[in-house]
């Protein structure tokens, strides 16, 4: 077999993939070290995931050579890679909710005693690994009871239990809080001194520079460059990424707020957890962010707007005249669209194409003689999408699920203004996204505003927040603690009225209307 430096664990030369249509890698090469973090960024579509699948098996790359521990290899599929030390932690968590802990770590693999499965061994290596790396979860519990973080954290169990020397983690903090992050980087730091090599993929510039070794840059499929994260700040890593300056994260607000469109008065809960008496006004044209800690009920609001939730108290006016929105259909008819957090799970039909995706909300528009659809009418709304969201495909017809984070956002967003709303909703519109695609999606909110719609933004990103709107509503344990002018407040203020209403907490603050 070929050998080559061992100084690197894993190494990756002039590897090439093709797809029809595109070429998504161009002999880009990856050089990992033993016991390092080693930083894969770029924006979506730079090829980033691409790279990784022709690793793990997932892929066949046309051309180039991988090379572990100085080994030539070419796994065939991802059993491959794993018995031979090389695991993904996937963004998007594929688990068999309906079984246990033990079994999604051991799934194929079950220690056998004779003809049984060895459940002792199983639950005793099962404690070993958790012990090793602080993870504080009965092994019994069912994985649909769990949290998303402890899900990630047993991701990296199942890793780790494979005796990984390579590890792949994709966007592994996207819902993780602050809390739960630092856990994960004492468990990245706990497999650094096992020589354990990482390759983190995140579009988070100050936790890259925090974790990361070393940096490497991908763009448009190609290599742009690797080094020491020490030598590296957020504006350099952003120019090679994007190939342009991007010192102006976000676009010059144009739009302005007029007459009051939406009231929301007393929206109340019958439950310990749920909304508590909240009330505010959103302005045509105007962008009004939510803000808030984990649990304080951002999402709540949405989601009651929008008829998924149930609402004891309180009304919802829209230009002064009351409307009930008992379930999404009549939230729509009313005038009323919600882009949801969970772009895969919620947001997305990632086995159907992109027109379908386009047009599934207003199916109803493309009716002909009131049982046929419209085939034509179908691909004429579907290239608006397309061409108006600056959605990167090579067809309608390819399946969302194979484009990036991003433009699956864009045709979301496109799908909703088909139904032409009045009130647009945003609930994290650009988590996972990187920073070139968030500008784009930061100005098409802007020009709807502009356009005259009311539109609702909940963030988890402060500067994003300060950045977009113009007003701030911030929740505190499901109350509105205060509503701030974008342009005025701070992120320390923004962070005061998070806590006002936690228990132990009895700052006062001023509510603006």
């Amino acid at each position: 077999m070929e050998k080559v430096n061992n100084e690197f664990i894993l190494q990756m030369m002039d590897i090439t993939k093709e797809f029809p249509g595109v070429k998504a890698l161009d002999k880009v090469s990856l050089n990992v070290r033993p016991g390092t973090v080693h930083a894969l960024m770029g924006e979506n579509g730079a090829g980033k995931s691409t790279l990784m699948k022709c690793l793990f098996g997932i892929y066949k790359k046309n051309s180039g050579k991988i090379f572990l521990e100085g080994n030539e290899i070419e796994f065939q599929n991802t059993r491959q890679a794993l018995d031979n030390g090389v695991s993904m932690v996937h963004q998007e968590l594929n688990q068999v909710r309906q079984r246990n802990i033990l079994d999604n770590i051991w799934l194929g693999r079950y220690p056998k005693k004779g003809l049984f499965i060895d459940e002792n061994k199983m639950y005793n290596d099962t404690i070993k690994i958790f012990k090793d790396l602080d993870i504080d979860v009965d092994p019994r519990e069912k994985v649909g009871n769990l949290s998303v973080s402890q899900m990630q954290m047993i991701e990296i169990a199942k890793a780790v239990s494979y005796s990984s020397k390579v590890i792949v983690m994709d966007e592994p903090t996207s819902s993780l809080t602050e809390k739960e992050v630092e856990h994960l980087f004492r468990i990245i730091e706990k497999l650094k001194k096992d020589n354990v090599a990482i390759i983190y993929i995140s579009h988070k510039m100050e936790e890259i520079l925090k974790i990361s070794d070393e940096v490497t840059v991908m763009r448009d499929g190609q290599l742009i460059g690797t080094k020491h994260a020490s030598e590296l700040t957020t504006d350099i890593i952003i120019s090679m990424m994007v190939g342009r300056d991007m010192s102006n994260r976000f676009p010059p607000k144009r739009n302005h707020p007029g007459k009051v469109i939406l009231e929301v008065e007393g929206l109340t809960e019958n439950k310990k957890f749920g909304l508590k008496d909240v009330s505010f006004k959103l302005r045509k044209g105007e962008i009004l962010g939510i803000a808030g800690l984990v649990g304080s009920k951002r999402t709540e609001i949405v989601e009651a707007l929008f008829g998924m939730r149930k609402i004891d108290k309180g009304t919802i006016k829209l230009h002064g005249k009351e409307v009930e929105n008992k379930h999404p259909r009549s939230a729509m008819e009313n005038g009323f669209a919600l882009v949801t957090e969970e772009r895969r799970s919620t947001g997305i039909f990632p086995q159907l194409s992109i027109n379908f995706n386009s047009v599934i909300s207003n199916i109803e528009a493309y009716k002909v003689n009131g049982c046929f659809l419209s085939d034509k009418k179908m691909s004429k709304d579907t290239k608006w999408v397309i061409d108006s969201m600056n959605v990167k495909t090579p067809s309608e017809k390819t399946n969302i699920g194979s484009l990036s984070g991003g433009n699956q956002q864009k045709v979301i967003i496109g799908r909703w203004l088909l139904t032409n709303p009045e009130i647009l909703m945003l609930d994290e519109p650009t988590r996972g996204i990187d920073v070139g695609a968030k500008y784009e999606i930061y100005q098409l909110i802007n020009d709807l505003a502009s356009k005259e719609k009311g539109i609702i933004m909940i963030s988890s990103e402060m500067p994003e927040l300060i950045g977009v709107t113009d007003r701030i509503l911030v929740m505190s344990n499901g109350k509105v603690a205060g509503i701030v002018d974008s342009k005025n407040t701070t992120q320390e203020e923004i962070m005061k009225l998070s806590a006002k209403f936690i228990e132990g907490d009895s700052h006062e603050y001023k509510v603006t209307s």
